[in-house]
């Protein structure tokens, strides 16, 4: 797959909140605005996604020549829950995002797995192997890739995540590194390089630094990934910075 921008939803969502545009309208936007060819939905900014929504969404986005990537799933529930009920109910929860993701040609949606405060490890092991082996026996039938992001918890554990994907062992599964700010509790230079081969998608944020912005990227061709770069840089100025950046390192322009 080649290399390619996209545009993540989250990062207009104050545009979103103050009702200055829908869903619908995201294609456009990313489009027109911004000039990028892909977008990455947030589930709970759809309006009531029926038949009829779907197909306009499909038709705004080919009319723009716009490529829908990926659905980010929030409030669905947490794919390290601690009790059997909880894991089941994760995975029919999503279920319904995965034929949507199908529906609209996605090749993704976005899971979050954090776990309760102080979790056992080996037993976050166990229980977030057994949420995914069930929702994969499901996206298996549509081809619908499963990613983590990084969202707290177990999930801002590199060594967890790696101990997972091979738990799992699926080629449907991966991660999906979210460049958060480097903070005093988590490097994310080295998260990326310990989660890089299983990354099926990247959440991209403008770094504190260029210098630093360059070297994530470079470390990103080094390992051989290929795929989208989803701009989550906050608000329109941070977008257009995030897309120039990316065009400098990722294709020399």
């Amino acid at each position: 797959m080649k290399d390619d921008i996209s545009l993540a939803q989250w990062a207009l969502i104050e545009e979103i909140r103050a009702d200055k545009f829908k869903t619908l309208d995201f294609p456009k936007i990313a489009r027109e605005d911004f000039d990028l060819n892909g977008i990455e939905f947030v589930n709970t900014l759809f309006q009531v996604p029926t038949v009829e929504y779907l197909n306009q969404l499909k038709r705004n986005a080919d009319d723009v020549n716009v490529q829908m990537v990926l659905i980010m799933i929030d409030d669905e529930g947490d794919g390290c829950a601690s009790t059997k009920e909880e894991r089941k109910q994760f995975a029919i929860n999503h279920r319904k995002w995965i034929d949507i993701a199908h529906y609209l040609n996605c090749h993704a949606i976005r899971t979050n797995c954090r776990g309760e405060t102080n979790i056992n490890k080996k037993e976050a092991l166990k229980y977030a192997a057994e949420s995914y082996h069930l929702l994969l026996e499901y996206a298996s039938e549509a081809n619908i890739k499963v990613l983590i992001e990084n969202h707290g918890g177990v999930s801002n554990d590199a060594d967890f995540m790696i101990a997972l994907m091979k738990e799992v062992n699926h080629p449907l599964f991966g991660i999906y590194p979210d460049w958060r700010e480097p903070a005093d509790d988590f490097d994310n230079y080295t998260y990326l390089r310990k989660t890089l081969p299983y990354a099926k998608g990247m959440s991209y944020r403008n770094q504190p630094t260029e210098e630093l912005n360059a070297k994530m990227i470079e470390l990103c061709k080094e390992n051989d990934y290929h795929g989208w770069y989803g701009i989550e840089s906050n608000g329109r100025d941070a977008i257009k910075q995030g897309k120039a950046l990316l065009n400098r390192y990722l294709f020399n322009k």
